[in-house]
């Protein structure tokens, strides 16, 4: 796949010009004879029509009819973990991508690195998602829309980030508890078994499934592939008309 540099475009766009130019030139010296006069109506035309394509552009970057306003959205993706969470939301967010709108990448892993010293307790993870909830009100104050992937596993928490930012699409990414310990290349669901990992949700602590999920999509019988399809189609028909 070739993508037109910036240098190639401007060369284009002079090219053209000097051909519609020129074909002027013609036709006005087939008509009237006359070489100064074609050459002339030329040049009146090719600097007449650049002054003209700008103030034509300026009005219409004024005019507000037929425009349409694409309002962000939050696509939330909550489960247990190694449920794919993640991976479907990273293949989500590189198709959302070609569509060309502003939209960010958020991951519980990274936004724990970036604000460290953030707790397990239903306490400690309620409050941490009124942060998340502000930083994507703040995003979406900016246009940009979100693919936020969150164990998130209160009913309470979910709610308020339902209430807090628009548009707010939860895609619940459900796996039997036997999957996600198959996935465990970490060995974290062993480490929560042996109690070395508190507040581990699914082991020895709860996972409130959604009730009022937007899309569900179950791991155990839905490819990455087909689970990206379906969340962007959704995002496409409801949210980017």
């Amino acid at each position: 796949m070739y993508k037109d540099t910036n240098k190639r475009s401007i060369v284009k766009g002079i090219s053209w010009r000097f051909f519609a130019t020129f074909t002027t030139v013609i036709i006005v010296y087939i008509f009237f004879g006359r070489l100064d006069l074609a050459i002339a109506a030329g040049m009146l035309e090719s600097v007449a029509k650049v002054a003209l394509y700008w103030a034509h552009e300026r009005a219409w970057f004024k005019i507000k009819w037929g425009r349409k306003k694409i309002e962000p959205f939050n696509l939330w993706f909550t489960g247990l973990p190694l449920s794919g969470k993640t991976t479907i939301a990273d293949a989500v967010y590189k198709e959302l991508q070609k569509l060309d709108i502003p939209l960010e990448r958020l991951d519980s892993k990274d936004i724990r690195e970036i604000i460290p010293g953030v707790g397990f307790s239903r306490e400690d993870r309620n409050r941490h998602m009124h942060r998340i909830g502000h930083l994507i009100k703040t995003l979406q104050n900016n246009s940009v829309s979100t693919v936020a992937s969150f164990g998130s596993p209160y009913r309470e928490s979910r709610k308020a980030i339902r209430k807090m930012v628009q548009n707010n699409i939860v895609v619940y990414v459900k796996a039997n508890i036997e999957t996600c310990k198959s996935r465990d290349y970490k060995g974290v669901y062993e480490k929560a078994l042996k109690g070395e990992l508190k507040h581990f949700s699914g082991i020895n602590d709860v996972y409130e499934e959604p009730q009022h999920a937007e899309i569900v999509i179950d791991t155990d019988t839905t490819s990455v592939e087909k689970a990206t399809q379906k969340i962007v189609e959704y995002i496409k028909k409801n949210n980017i008309k």
